[in-house]
């Protein structure tokens, strides 16, 4: 009996490589050819647009698939389904949701200028609800595609082999009309990207004739007829002349879009802002839930609610805090914060005729356009030319049979081999003699005779004009400008298609608001604890120590305030920061931490807090004994980082920061010295890090303040008491001094008490 190893197969061996499938090659070489090719696959059948026609090869090969299933704007819809599986099968081997997303774009009147494709059923919509699946939608041409396609079986553009190579497909368009500035393009390819708006077809016919009467036209003169970026949503473009001259002329650049709005009279004083369009490519439900956001987290102050009355129309309504605000003035702080301004960029990187990405200016984009539609008229002219001279050929044997009737009708009925006798007998060519003998009985007419000759006759002169043409180039212009003249009745300013939905205006130049009048003026009592947590009760609170905190907190500054103020802290980092108090959290729990407002380190805390006033001066001083005096309106900071005002040294924090009325200054250190000298002795600057105020071998600054000769110096004790120093003298120096041991009763806090 064989043994269980003798059942086993024998593991087949790979047959070894043959040396010409080896290729040695280094690897970073091999990669970077690879990767070239990845790229410029690409930039060139996927991302940039065609400068001749406007087109991807995924929209080309859509709108070339829907011609040839005759799907026209005079014909029925037929199943998205369809047409995606037809431009799949035939044209574009990629994932067919690709394919539907791009031809749901070409349909949707907010996304292009002009539709290319008419769809039925839901195609999405501009808060950014997706299009239903494809076997829900129906779809045909537009009469804007068919000009994209006009001509296109006339020779005038070149084909090539579809993937599989059992078809051809178009490398472009004849493109009746500029349809890359006309309806935009967005991209990004590999190290490259283009980003195009639409803009205005009659607009851009106008600049293209004025292109062709002046060749060497300057952007500045085009602008004059295309105005700027014609969106399809609308809005107010609000770019100044010169940023648009550079951007067109370079091909880069951007623009400012503002919506459309109106104000709405409520009476009683009250009004509403209505925004009617809304900028390009932004999506209405998102901007109504950042406005919303915005308004509840109070970064909004001058709105107090925001809701959508859209039906068919866009319709936002903005509801303002207080009918005292100028509603210019209203909508420029909500232009600043939200989408309603929005920026369009415009990167005119596309493929040129030779197939090359190119950045264009405005001219080049309008002259190689040109350029396409003269050599497509060129090639047309010569298709036609052939077509009438076959077509003559054919005439012309028809009216030797006419002349001849009785012979050819002979020949035809007795001859064994009519066609070759007739050939020689006429010495007609073997296309007039095959059309001879195709002819039927009831062409024999006298009346078929005359069409013969008129038809003769007209394309003789057809055939003249033709060849007229070719020969001269001033005539191709005059043709092209006559073709586009007819095409932009199609786009009419005064039809709905045609019409400019983009104003160009200039941004209003409006005052600040002032948000005080917003605010309803109350007092409150804002409450600062040891840990950075922060709240506003209502009114003035006497009795702090009723006051609540979480445990193992407790307070550290106490402000009494009005809504109205502005609240000045300034933190362990020589910082200053500026909240408005109406913006801060109120007194249910135990507030927001102070972190969440501004940007201060975990390790940082504050030192004082105060209302802003504008006009008063401050001490402000490290632990290292540096200080100086500063300004109160050089304190105030705009933004959340806050403003450097104090430069505190490594291992230091700030320390003091006290209302500077007085004449003298008193400081103390951790070691418990005291220290009295004059405040002529301190400068006063709007940043840096100070004097010395007080020299120490141990520790560093506690406190100081400033006081009057005349009041004398005072500090609170442990029991809230007000103590006095009768004998200050004793401990006058002069400023940077070590100082004497403080007075008996002096706080062991080594502090002063507040006082701001």
């Amino acid at each position: 009996m064989p043994s269980p190893m003798a059942r086993t197969k024998k593991s087949k061996t790979p047959p070894p490589q043959k040396p010409e499938d080896i290729f040695l090659e280094p690897f970073d070489e091999a990669l970077s050819q690879r990767y070239l090719a990845y790229a410029l696959s690409t930039i060139t059948a996927r991302a940039l647009p065609d400068v001749r026609d406007g087109l991807k090869p995924v929209h080309r090969r859509i709108l070339y698939a829907m011609r040839q299933m005759k799907l026209n704007p005079g014909s029925g819809f037929k199943k998205s389904a369809k047409v995606v599986g037809e431009v799949m099968g035939n044209f574009h081997p990629h994932g067919d949701q690709a394919i539907y997303d791009a031809m749901v774009r070409l349909a949707q009147d907010y996304s292009v200028r002009v539709p290319l494709v008419d769809g039925q059923g839901n195609f999405g919509n501009i808060d950014g609800d997706n299009a239903a699946a494809m076997r829900y939608t129906e779809s045909r041409l537009t009469a804007a595609a068919q000009l994209l396609l006009e001509g296109i079986d006339e020779d005038t553009v070149d084909f090539r082999e579809t993937y599989d190579g059992e078809g051809k497909e178009p490398v472009v368009l004849p493109a009746a009309f500029p349809n890359l500035l006309a309806n935009g393009a967005n991209g990004i390819a590999v190290g490259m990207a283009t980003s195009i708006p639409p803009h205005n077809v009659a607009e851009l016919i106008d600049a293209s004739l004025h292109l062709i009467k002046t060749p060497k036209a300057r952007t500045e003169t085009l602008l004059k007829y295309v105005k700027g970026p014609d969106l399809p949503t609308g809005g107010v473009c609000v770019e100044d002349a010169d940023s648009m001259i550079e951007a067109y002329a370079t091909g880069r650049g951007s623009f400012r879009v503002r919506a459309r709005w109106s104000k709405e009279d409520l009476g009683r004083g009250k009004y509403q802002i209505v925004i009617t369009e809304i900028p390009y490519q932004v999506q209405k439900s998102k901007l109504i839930e950042k406005i919303a956001e915005l308004i509840q987290s109070k970064k909004l102050p001058v709105l107090a609610d925001v809701r959508d009355e859209s039906a068919e129309d866009i319709r936002l309504i903005l509801e303002p805090r207080s009918g005292n605000v100028d509603p210019a003035a209203l909508m420029e702080n909500v232009f600043k914060l939200t989408d309603l301004e929005a920026r369009v960029s415009l990167n005119m990187n596309v493929l040129a005729a030779d197939g090359a990405p190119r950045v264009m200016g405005l001219r080049d984009v309008l002259q190689s356009y040109l350029d396409h539609r003269k050599e497509v008229l060129v090639r047309g002219a010569k298709f036609r030319l052939e077509k009438i001279a076959r077509r003559l050929e054919i005439l012309d044997g028809f009216l030797i049979a006419y002349l001849n009737l009785d012979e050819v009708i002979r020949i035809i009925r007795f001859e064994d081999d009519p066609k070759a006798k007739l050939m020689k007998t006429f010495k007609l060519s073997d296309v007039q003699a095959e059309a001879i003998l195709n002819m039927r009985l009831r062409s024999l007419r006298k009346l078929e005779e005359m069409e013969i000759k008129t038809e003769h006759k007209n394309l003789k002169a057809e055939q003249k004009a033709l060849r007229a043409l070719l020969k001269s180039d001033a005539a191709q212009w005059k043709k092209i400008a006559d073709q586009l003249r007819e095409v932009r009745k199609s786009f009419d300013p005064k039809s709905d298609l045609g019409r400019r939905r983009t104003d160009i205006a200039d941004a209003p130049d409006v005052d600040e608001i002032d948000l005080d009048i917003l605010v309803e003026k109350e007092p409150v009592t804002i409450v600062l604890s040891e840990k950075g947590w922060v709240r506003t009760m209502k009114g003035h609170v006497e009795d702090t120590k009723s006051i609540k905190y979480k445990d193992g907190d407790r307070e550290a500054h106490i402000v009494h305030a009005q809504t109205t103020d502005k609240l000045m802290l300034f933190g362990t980092n020589g910082k200053f920061y500026a909240l408005d108090v109406s913006a801060l959290p109120g007194g249910r729990g135990h507030g927001e931490p102070i972190r969440l407002l501004v940007d201060m380190g975990n390790d940082d805390a504050v030192v004082g807090a105060f209302i802003y006033g504008g006009e008063r001066k401050f001490l402000v001083a490290s632990s290292s004994g540096h200080g100086f005096i500063v300004a109160e309106e050089d304190c105030l900071s705009n933004t959340r980082k806050g403003k450097q005002v104090l430069n505190v040294p490594a291992g230091a924090e700030a320390a003091v920061c006290r209302p500077a009325d007085g004449d003298m200054v008193a400081s103390v250190g951790d070691n418990k010295k005291f220290l009295v000298f004059p405040a002529a002795d301190l400068p006063e600057m709007p940043r840096g890090k100070g004097v010395v105020l007080q020299k120490f071998q141990k520790g560093g600054l506690s406190d100081a303040k400033l006081f009057s000769k005349k009041e004398g110096l005072t500090w609170v004790d442990r029991s809230g008491r007000v103590q006095t120093v009768d004998d200050w003298k004793s401990y006058a120096g002069k400023r940077a001094q070590a100082g004497r041991i403080a007075p008996k009763g002096f706080p062991t806090s080594k502090k002063f008490g507040a006082d701001l």
